[in-house]
């Protein structure tokens, strides 16, 4: 393959990977990227660190070189900010934008799993699991563990009376009415 059509292979790279971590827990996004998510980029790059060498004082003073007051920047100006940081940090850009390109889409780190084992995750499934349920509880979910809602329960209030058991005489109604007109 020639450099020529390389290049364009890792501009393309670039362009839809920026979009993906432009928009990696952005609802705001709108194509350009916050510095929180470029930090995020480097770091899953293993970049941003004290062995990678960009700490994120490197970033903020780049981002805010680059954007000045903006808090978002596009593709064109991330490009220029991953120059003036490989300048900054006196290395070549493709030191950084090959680690970038490599680390390919943004990936959760750190979420929590569910626990499973000992005594915490046994007691954790009892109360979950619903086909564990027994009794009036057992009676407010389905075979599939969804929710009847209200007509899961037993006892439905009726809201036809003031107190229970009492029915309106509709009798005596209709002779109120007679004597008002």
């Amino acid at each position: 393959m020639s450099k020529e059509n390389e290049q364009k292979g890792e501009a393309k790279d670039l362009t839809a990977l920026f979009d993906k971590f432009a928009r990696f827990g952005d609802r705001e996004s709108d194509g350009t990227i916050t510095l929180k998510n470029i930090d995020k980029w480097l770091k899953q790059a293993d970049l941003l660190d004290k062995k990678g060498g960009v700490t994120h004082a490197d970033t903020a003073i780049t981002f805010s070189k680059i954007v000045k007051n903006k808090k978002r920047m596009d593709l064109k100006e991330f490009q220029q900010f991953i120059e003036t940081l490989a300048t900054d940090k006196k290395i070549e850009p493709r030191e950084i934008l090959d680690p970038l390109i490599a680390t390919g889409e943004p990936k959760m780190a750190g979420v929590t799993t569910p626990i499973t084992g000992g005594a915490v995750g046994r007691n954790l499934r009892r109360m979950t699991d619903t086909k564990l349920y027994t009794g009036a509880h057992k009676e407010r979910f389905d075979e599939e563990g969804k929710g009847k809602g209200i007509g899961g329960r037993e006892e439905v209030t009726d809201d036809s009376g003031y107190v229970r058991g009492f029915k309106k005489d509709e009798k005596k109604n209709e002779d109120e009415e007679k004597k008002k007109d």
